[in-house]
């Protein structure tokens, strides 16, 4: 599966980092370790302690799969020049990251079924490597531990490549769905599509869990959440290239001096809302930002007289406030960010660009549309007309 940056879900907390494979980071969340506690007790009743480890060893095989899998995404992006910083692997499969969205549905085409494709040519190796003596009844049995440990797992990227193809978000299918229906259609009636039989798809997992299986009801959760954020990464790209930062950014906010100690922003944590600071010096220049985990994590290592400065995050890209939203949105997908600075042409701090704030502007922006509908706005707010 793919996605384009995040919407403020913090998911680096609850993951492992397992290293960089080709300048791609590999990132394993934290429910994948009670998965192979679950699957050593399952596989344990069955057949003790060997066919316990045997189960462990293949769900990792699976998951090696799965990482090949998000590889063959990364390699197809990579070709059209689309950046993927890293793949954070789940219980129900992988996430690859893209730094931006392909500009051609002919090649989000062709890197949604790059994935697909790996999973095909390795099912056939594995059948090769059987000589063709793998039958639909081992392959089946992917749970059964007294099944061939390889012809199970040639059924398991049978079975990738079956699921992956349904033709709904967030499944590689659904964006060639997408890619299908964007040549005739707008992008975002295209996204909105597939995200609604995606979320439609999640209903009909959530129901049958009821009665067969309780993890379709886990992954009927997830997959209406990942549709629903596709449909709101498509509402964002739709307005983002006609907005300017300076229409929605932040203006309003506390601010940290560099010479600040942990203890001062620990207090403007407490006093206010913000779970984000920028540090700036004297003349109003950015210089971090100090996030509250950060701080947080700084204060118990060093205590509260450290300054704020050894707790900032330095990466933080700038933008001017003239420019487009669609170039903040890039910046803050490529560095992977909390934030963007807004400044000025004298370079100092103006505003900040939050995924808060994109979500907010895309409720008041709906907002406002309904209001214009049904003839209750009265006069004219400049910066909501531009919204």
């Amino acid at each position: 599966m793919l996605k384009v940056g995040h919407l403020g879900v913090d998911r680096l907390s609850w993951s492992l980092n397992l290293g960089t494979i080709a300048g791609t980071t590999v990132r394993v969340h934290f429910t994948f370790l009670l998965l192979l506690v679950w699957i050593w007790l399952t596989h344990y009743r069955i057949g003790g302690t060997p066919a316990a480890w045997e189960g462990v060893a293949f769900i990792i095989a699976v998951f090696a799969c799965v990482v090949l899998h998000e590889f063959g995404h990364i390699a197809a992006a990579r070709y059209f020049g689309i950046g993927t910083p890293d793949i954070t692997l789940f219980p129900i499969g992988g996430v690859a990251r893209l730094e931006r969205m392909p500009e051609e549905p002919g090649q989000e085409f062709v890197i949604a079924v790059a994935g697909p494709l790996v999973n095909v040519a390795i099912a056939a190796l594995i059948f090769a490597l059987l000589g063709g003596s793998a039958g639909v009844e081992q392959m089946a049995g992917i749970e059964d531990p007294r099944m061939n440990f390889l012809a199970r797992l040639a059924g398991v990227n049978v079975f990738l490549v079956l699921f992956n193809m349904i033709p709904a978000f967030p499944m590689d299918g659904g964006r060639i769905l997408r890619a299908a229906l964007a040549a005739r259609l707008s992008w975002s009636r295209a996204t909105q599509i597939a995200a609604t039989i995606g979320q439609g798809l999640a209903f009909v997992f959530g129901f049958v869990g009821l009665f067969y299986n309780p993890l379709l009801i886990f992954i009927g959760i997830f997959v209406y959440l990942a549709a629903a954020a596709e449909a709101q990464n498509a509402q964002i790209r739709e307005v983002a290239t006609s907005v300017l930062v300076g229409d929605v950014m932040i203006t309003e906010f506390a601010r940290l001096e560099r010479s600040a100690t942990l203890d001062e922003a620990i207090e403007m944590l407490l006093a206010t809302t913000q779970h984000d600071f920028p540090v700036t010096d004297t003349a109003g220049h950015l210089k971090g930002l100090v996030t509250r985990n950060d701080m947080i994590r700084t204060l118990k290592e060093k205590g509260p007289a450290e300054p704020v400065a050894s707790a900032m995050r330095s990466d933080i890209p700038k933008i001017h406030y003239r420019k487009s939203l669609e170039e903040s949105l890039r910046l803050m997908q490529q560095a992977d960010v909390p934030a963007v600075a807004v400044v000025d042409s004298s370079d100092r701090l103006v505003g900040l660009m939050t995924h808060e704030t994109i979500g907010e502007m895309l409720m008041v922006r709906s907002a406002v549309s309904d209001a214009f509908r049904f003839g209750r706005l009265r006069g004219s707010n400049p910066r909501l007309t531009r919204i």
